[in-house]
């Protein structure tokens, strides 16, 4: 048969694993797909440049994108490059052009998903994106197909390998965050600029896929409560082990009645938690639906192998779709539910109080929980004097009215600071 005619935008971590899989995997890709894969261009910045021992036409690179996706003999377009701009204009243009497109742009996916499934619709092309979350879980298509006969009702997960990896090693080592990240930068885990992972954008992104995917909302980035993990300190951590608890960064997903809130932080949770053993760089995404009950989905989250495994699972799917000449079910967004702010979430926090050592400061400081409606759970204070620490945990209660607390809490005389704040999950 006549081959399924691949073009590859971009060449980097990712987009040479591709290249490599494809190559090696030539025979088996045909067998599975029944026909074979032929790449006939890679767009890329530097054409020229070393690159070892690939197994690529020197004359198939190029650097002209938008001429490679408009050219009539592609039938399947990979984005690897990422960002919004210009990688939506090429997507756009081979959607509604009618060849598929699989891609790992989380970012561009979660900034305007709707313009690219619309695109597909019209052009009557496949859009798949695997890749996007998850590295090589299999995540995305379980949702939108596996569980498509399910109600989910909560999506709680560790996304991001890069933060995972630093939480995991304070847990373990009781190392600050500034130590914890060198380390990771040093075994290639963070970025020269770890901004994306560890404030918490890498991951708020993915919530918003997972989100859109599992209670058929169209749901963005800017709609993702977001916190990252640079003010969680070595003391936290401590704390958490005290009270058998692990901190994670985490993405959580709910529905509840006629609305869903989706949030990325750190939280404590339970070490009995199956995600609290999920350590160094490895992610993992819990799942909750009414009938199939809890799922959990784990494995490597990241990475140039594993995140091009999952691209060429997308490949393998969209080239033996224009064969059948049929194409994946298009965008579900028909639930259409009310996003619901941080502050009518309900949760639990657990609070650090440098306070005075007198008489009076805990029934000063229970009286503000009390006026916001706030129920106290545990209590304990370490310390005299200038050292005198108070760890509050609270019943749930919304967010809105336990963050007033905290804020009242800062104007009191007897605080000399709140130290730390994380909310607690999992119980």
């Amino acid at each position: 048969m006549d081959p399924v005619r691949v073009a590859l935008l971009g060449c980097g971590t990712v987009g040479t694993e591709v290249v490599r899989l494809l190559h090696e995997q030539a025979a088996d890709l045909t067998a599975r797909i029944g026909a074979p894969l032929q790449l006939v261009g890679v767009a890329v910045r530097r054409p020229t440049r070393e690159r070892g021992d690939l197994p690529v036409d020197p004359a198939l690179f190029t650097t002209d994108a938008l001429g490679l996706v408009k050219r009539e003999d592609v039938d399947v377009v990979v984005e690897v490059v990422g960002g919004i701009e210009p990688s939506r204009t090429w997507l756009v243009e081979a959607l509604r052009a009618g060849k598929s497109v699989v891609t790992a742009n989380k970012a561009l996916l979660a900034e305007d998903g709707p313009t690219l499934h619309a695109a597909a619709v019209d052009g009557h092309a496949d859009l798949y994106y695997e890749a996007s979350v998850a590295g090589a879980i299999p995540l995305l298509r379980p949702l939108r197909e596996s569980l498509h006969g399910d109600r989910i009702t909560r999506v709680t997960g560790i996304v991001n390998g890069t933060t995972n990896f630093i939480l995991s090693a304070m847990d373990e080592s009781g190392a600050g965050f500034s130590e914890a990240l060198d380390e990771a930068t040093v075994l290639g885990y963070a970025e020269a600029d770890p901004t994306a992972d560890v404030e918490g954008f890498d991951a708020a992104a993915k919530a918003a896929i997972l989100a859109s995917l599992a209670f058929h909302t169209r749901v963005r980035a800017a709609d993702v409560y977001r916190e990252g993990i640079t003010e969680v300190s070595a003391a936290d951590v401590a704390s958490a082990k005290a009270m058998g608890c692990t901190i994670k960064l985490l993405c959580l997903a709910e529905r509840s009645g006629d609305a869903v809130s989706v949030r990325v932080h750190p939280a404590m949770i339970p070490r009995t938690h199956p995600l609290a053993s999920v350590g160094d760089a490895f992610n993992a995404v819990f799942v909750e639906a009414q009938a199939a009950g809890q799922l959990m989905f784990y494995g490597p989250g990241a990475g140039g192998a594993p995140t091009a495994s999952a691209v060429l699972g997308d490949i393998v799917a969209v080239a033996r779709n224009r064969l059948a000449g049929v194409r994946a079910a298009s965008e579900s967004a028909y639930a259409d539910l009310r996003i619901r702010p941080i502050g009518e979430v309900t949760t639990r926090y657990h609070i650090s109080l440098d306070v005075a050592d007198r008489a009076g400061v805990l029934a000063a400081v229970a009286g503000v929980f009390a006026d916001h409606g706030v129920s106290i759970a545990t209590v304990h204070q370490s310390g005299r004097g200038n050292e005198a620490v108070l760890v509050i945990v609270t019943h749930r209660a919304p967010d809105a009215a336990l963050a007033a607390t905290v804020a009242e809490l800062r104007g009191l005389d007897i605080v000399r600071s709140v130290a730390s704040v994380l909310r607690v999950e999992g119980e």
